[in-house]
């Protein structure tokens, strides 16, 4: 600007102000010049032709794009808020003038609920401050920043968005503004046409609004749509939020649509085809495969071979060997694992893996390297109601059954002859491999003639022999007649007199003579009395010592003993 110039627009200025006659009071709206920007205190001062010149915030002249554009010797209309500021000075409102020259387009915007577009300048209490039209300021509450409660404010600061004035006070010049009424708008806009060309079997694209254990909510376009955990992926999805993250951008297919509840069931998987219809070519039996284990289960792991099909590599089907008594003892989630198809059920989407098969079946040479009647010398590995379980070299166990531990003993359990661990010597009996789990079974009481072919005759009733108590019960005592053969003396047959307890008077290891009393062939029983055998040798001494025909000690004991059973029955 030319001196001239300035000087020409001071006067018009001056003439203004001797022409109005103006007087200056409180609440005015009056027209100024910036004579004065003063930027260090974020000062402008005003002319406005008062015996004080009026002072205004620097920061009521920025823009709404954020430039100051105002310069000295510019004529802005100012509020006058205060005659008697400080210094002496008038207290102007350039941001109150702008509000009330903009006042008319802002209460017709109202009245006709048009829009009104601004820039959020900055957080402020309870909301957020908001530069629309000239510079003025305005008010957005947090509930009405967005369709739902909004955690972070900072995040709108410094954009441009549309808005629409809800209320405002031309007293006090305050303007309230909502985004989430223009939001609520679009929305139902979007509502309207997504509902009027939603189809079942549709692909459409969707924004992933929010995120569950149990699947995610996606928004159509003002309609929220479920899509559950379960059509997620044709594969195994554990948690949602591994596979979908709010506001992504998804294609899904409309699987049901209720128009009257507004209800949408939507899925991901649908989009490509089932693998499970194809699988049955890809993976018949006697397939080596290569996967991942994603679960493992007390019974097996689950193998994923591709998205959306697993096998089950069940314990069994883990070593020919190796008793696996949960697949964790092999496999660990996350290991890749090479298996052979046994076998697989498109129908109910199951497919049978098992990892031994990769390896040679020891099983295979057993009967040539163990033939039937062969002797092998084991450890008791484990002991069980019917049976102890041989291993006989490293992985492969025999059984031998209760019945086959002993010809003469009457086992009640494995546990009251052998005990974890003890090396025995066994033989094999037979190996049957054709099974699904190949059994080998073996004997020890066959490692000696079976005694009960010769007892009868050897051990007949009335017998008196020495033998070996083996063991002392409450109820009596096991007597060893010869090894592997052995009989009960039961505590009635101890002693003439009253026998509490049989541990009192009998010992193990000690020699006894005993007779025999009863013999059971069938039940296998041989029924022992030691005070019987007392009786003979004592009715033995006295035969001899007296004359006449002398008797021998069977013929005195047997009719001893016919007299004493006789007793007993009677």
């Amino acid at each position: 600007m030319t001196k001239d110039q300035s000087k020409n627009s001071a006067m018009s200025f001056a003439e203004m102000l001797e022409q109005s006659d103006r007087t200056v009071t409180q609440g005015q709206l009056i027209t100024g010049r910036i004579i004065e920007i003063r930027k260090k205190e974020g000062k402008v001062i005003v002319d406005i032709g008062f015996k004080s010149e009026g002072e205004i915030s620097l920061n009521e002249f920025e823009e709404i794009d954020g430039s100051t554009r105002n310069k000295v010797g510019d004529e802005i209309e100012v509020f006058v808020e205060e005659l008697q500021g400080r210094d002496d000075m008038v207290r102007l409102s350039k941001e109150k003038a702008d509000k009330m020259k903009v006042w008319d387009e802002i209460s017709s915007a109202l009245d006709k609920e048009s829009e009104i577009e601004g820039i959020v300048k900055q957080k402020v209490k309870g909301g957020l401050s908001v530069l629309i039209r000239g510079g003025v300021k305005a008010f957005l509450p947090g509930s009405q920043v967005d369709l739902r409660p909004v955690q972070n404010l900072d995040q709108f600061v410094g954009k441009t968005y549309k808005f629409k004035i809800i209320k405002f006070n031309k007293k006090r010049g305050n303007i309230v503004l909502s985004r989430r009424a223009i939001l609520e708008k679009e929305r139902d806009e979007q509502k309207a046409n997504t509902l009027s060309i939603l189809k079942e079997g549709e692909v459409v694209e969707g924004t992933v609004k929010n995120v569950t254990d149990y699947g995610a909510f996606i928004d159509l376009g003002g309609v929220d749509g479920l899509l559950h955990i379960t059509d997620m992926s044709w594969g195994r999805v554990t948690n949602p939020k591994e596979v979908l993250r709010v506001n992504d951008k998804i294609q899904v297919k409309v699987l049901k649509y209720d128009p009257d509840n507004e209800k949408v069931s939507l899925g991901i998987k649908q989009i490509t085809e089932d693998p499970w219809i194809s699988a049955q070519e890809r993976y018949k039996p006697g397939t080596v495969v290569r996967g991942k284990v994603v679960s493992l289960k007390d019974y097996g792991a689950f193998v994923e071979l591709e998205e959306g099909i697993e096998g089950l590599i069940h314990v069994s089907e883990m070593s020919w060997t190796k008793h696996i008594k949960h697949p964790s003892q092999m496999l660990e989630k996350g290991d890749i694992v090479e298996a052979a198809v046994l076998d697989i059920d498109t129908e109910n989407a199951r497919i049978s893996l098992g990892m031994k098969q990769l390896e040679p079946n020891p099983y295979d040479v057993l009967r040539e390297k163990y033939p039937t009647g062969c002797r092998v010398q084991g450890k008791v590995r484990n002991i069980a109601d019917f049976g102890i379980f041989i291993e006989i070299e490293e992985g492969i166990d025999g059984l031998v059954h209760i019945s086959d531990l002993s010809w003469t003993q009457k086992v009640r359990h494995p546990s009251e002859l052998y005990n974890k661990g003890d090396e025995v010597e066994v033989v094999v009996l037979n190996i049957d491999i054709e099974q699904e789990k190949p059994k080998i079974s073996l004997g020890i009481k066959q490692l000696v003639p079976d005694p009960w072919s010769r007892i009868p005759s050897q051990y007949g009733v009335g017998t008196v022999v020495k033998g070996k108590i083996l063991k002392v019960l409450d109820f009596g005592a096991f007597i060893e007649l010869e090894e592997g053969v052995d009989g009960l003396v039961h505590i009635s047959e101890i002693s003439d007199d009253h026998i509490e307890d049989p541990k009192t008077v009998l010992n193990p290891g000690d020699e006894v003579d005993v007779a025999v009393i009863g013999l059971d062939s069938e039940e296998r029983r041989i029924s022992l009395s030691i005070k019987a055998a007392r009786r003979a040798e004592s009715l033995a001494s006295l035969q001899g010592g007296a004359s006449g025909p002398k008797s021998t000690l069977g013929d005195v004991f047997g009719a001893k003993l016919q007299e004493s059973l006789k007793k007993t029955d009677e």
